[in-house]
């Protein structure tokens, strides 16, 4: 899905028109291991980019996520508080976190793209 932007933090934004889908990386779930908890922010709750908005819980760590992109959370994924591993399974589909309405959706266009995230990632690794 070459729609999709990347933090340096593991997080994706997908902007939908007005909406952006929100969840961690394909990446990330790896380096997290197995899903057990997922902590999802309140619907309302008002956030700018790089705000600690949700925590994912693993067997091996807990690990803070960051809104990518401004804006009001607007939904939140229940399934994933019910099923977890949902995360790990498909972290970049039925796996996301929440929804933000954009207040600007020229901020997604700041991250990387899945190529440069990709390369961003393969330095990690080396």
């Amino acid at each position: 899905m070459a729609d999709e932007r990347y933090t340096e933090d593991h997080e994706w934004v997908r902007v939908e028109g007005a909406i952006a889908v929100c969840g961690i990386s394909n990446y990330a779930q790896e380096q997290l291991g197995d899903v057990v908890f997922v902590e999802l922010p309140e619907v309302g709750r008002v956030v700018a980019a790089n705000d600690e908005i949700a925590v994912v819980e693993s067997v091996k760590a807990a690990s803070d996520i960051y809104a990518p992109i401004s804006g009001e959370v607007v939904a939140v994924n229940d399934a994933v508080e019910g099923d977890p591993e949902l995360v790990n399974r498909d972290a970049t589909g039925e796996g996301w976190l929440f929804k933000i309405k954009v207040d600007d959706a020229s901020e997604a266009e700041k991250l990387m793209d899945e190529s440069s995230y990709e390369d961003y990632v393969t330095g990690l690794d080396e």
